[in-house]
């Protein structure tokens, strides 16, 4: 008995203690950039590690990106789910306690004796012979929790960056029309003064006014989508909606090249984490469904006792317990497993030829929006060399102010519109960088 006590009190002394954690009454979130820590060197792609990380010369890019990893609200939750997913796969492969009984027993009714006792140790034999299985599948669980985790990041990269590219040209989408709308007014001014002397009518001061507050229009509504994208660029990167990001203008993203994006579908599914971690998710419902097949054998369960009666007989016994495997047979967990990586079977090839189709629907897309940036840019060229052939030719006073104004507006449409092809094709090679699984190459 003393031997027994000082194991009890051996494997006490390993336990886990409780510590409070007690819930902040007053969260908020940093007002300024400078408030927030970036660590390089746990970035989870090779260019944010290799960037160095100076938000006092503005946020380019890859700082956006970097800011995003390290303090994006729903990273933290996710790294933390990572750890509740570790915990549960380290569960799952351990080994189950053996089962210590005690028990003592006193002689009544007079008639004398000694007092009995009995101490057993048994075990779940059938626990060992399956526990490979479950340290498979705990292994392939935790490589899937850290694979999902990095996929997460993969996708906070992308919109940050599809957010800052957002920005940017939204910002200068902004100037143009700030530019147009001061143009329009000035026009609008000299217009309200010749109506006065009566030179222009009043119907058409009334319509211009009317496309002075078409230009305004379009102007306030660039400046809310500027102010929405702002905020939610501040709200990803874990800051207040106080907060101010000096963007720095550098929204540059490679293409690759027709012959890169097929090489890359080729080795799609062991590049994206998404895909690899669908595959873990597999292997570790595999290694489940087998553990459930060798649980439909009878379960063993070994012991050994020592005991003595109240007749002071002393006795060791051996003792071997199965489960007969008659009505349950373990069919159910069986069904379960089976059904569980059928779905998993599933799921995987699903995204696969989702992803395939999302990166073939971005490279036709690609090639639609270069038609149209192409378009755009002799369009462009032709209005200016007209506007410029114009103003030469042209004698002192031949074009009125309309007239400049409406040469002027028709190239800052033209520039809105190539702006805006700008962006769709920039925030889409973002997309696509991430969709073909470039993001984590060096």
């Amino acid at each position: 008995m003393r031997l027994l006590g000082c194991a009890l009190c051996a494997a006490l002394a390993g336990c886990a203690t409780y510590q409070p954690l007690p819930l902040a009454q007053d969260a908020r979130l940093p007002d300024h950039v400078a408030d927030l820590k970036v660590d390089a060197a746990s970035m989870p792609v090779p260019a944010l590690r290799k960037h160095v990380f100076d938000p006092s010369h503005g946020l380019d890019m890859t700082d956006v990106a970097m800011l995003a990893v390290a303090s994006n609200p729903m990273l933290r939750v996710a790294r933390d789910q990572r750890g509740i997913g570790h915990a549960q796969a380290f569960a799952a492969g351990l080994l189950p306690d053996p089962v210590l009984d005690l028990s003592r027993g006193y002689p009544t009714g007079g008639g004398g004796g000694s007092t009995a006792y009995s101490v057993g140790l048994s075990y779940d034999l059938t626990a060992l012979l399956t526990h490979a299985l479950d340290v498979r599948a705990a292994h392939a669980s935790e490589r899937q929790v850290d694979l999902n985790l990095l996929w997460q990041e993969w996708q906070v990269i992308t919109a940050s960056r599809q957010l800052f590219v957002r920005c940017v040209y939204q910002a200068r989408m902004l100037a143009v029309l700030r530019d147009e709308v001061r143009a329009r007014e000035h026009l609008h001014a000299q217009l309200a003064q010749v109506q006065q002397r009566g030179d222009v009518s009043l119907a058409d001061l009334a319509l211009d006014q009317s496309a002075l507050q078409a230009v305004q229009s379009r102007r306030d509504d660039m400046a809310r989508q500027l102010l929405a994208s702002q905020q939610a660029l501040s709200a990803m990167l874990g800051l207040s909606p106080k907060a101010k990001l000096p963007l720095r203008e550098s929204t540059a993203v490679a293409a690759p090249s027709e012959t890169e994006i097929t090489r890359n579908l080729a080795t799609l599914a062991q590049r994206r984490p998404d895909l690899v971690a669908l595959q873990a998710g597999y292997a570790s419902a595999d290694a489940r469904y087998r553990r459930a097949i060798w649980r439909q054998f009878p379960a063993i369960d070994i012991g050994f006792s020592r005991g003595r009666d109240t007749d002071a007989i002393s006795s060791r016994n051996f003792q071997v317990s199965l489960t007969l495997p008659i009505f349950n047979r373990n069919r159910g967990n069986v069904a379960v497993a089976k059904a569980t990586r059928q779905a998993l079977h599933d799921e995987y090839t699903l995204r696969l030829v989702q992803a395939q189709s999302d990166i073939a629907r971005l490279v036709k897309d690609r090639v639609l929006l270069q038609t149209q940036q192409a378009e755009l840019t002799r369009s462009v060229a032709v209005q200016t060399r007209v506007s410029e052939a114009l103003a030469k030719s042209a004698s002192p006073g031949d074009l009125s102010a309309a007239q400049d104004l409406a040469l002027q507006l028709r190239q800052d449409d033209q520039r809105l519109g190539q702006l805006g092809v700008e962006q769709a094709m920039a925030e889409q090679q973002v997309a696509l960088e991430a969709l073909a699984g470039n993001l984590g190459a060096e």
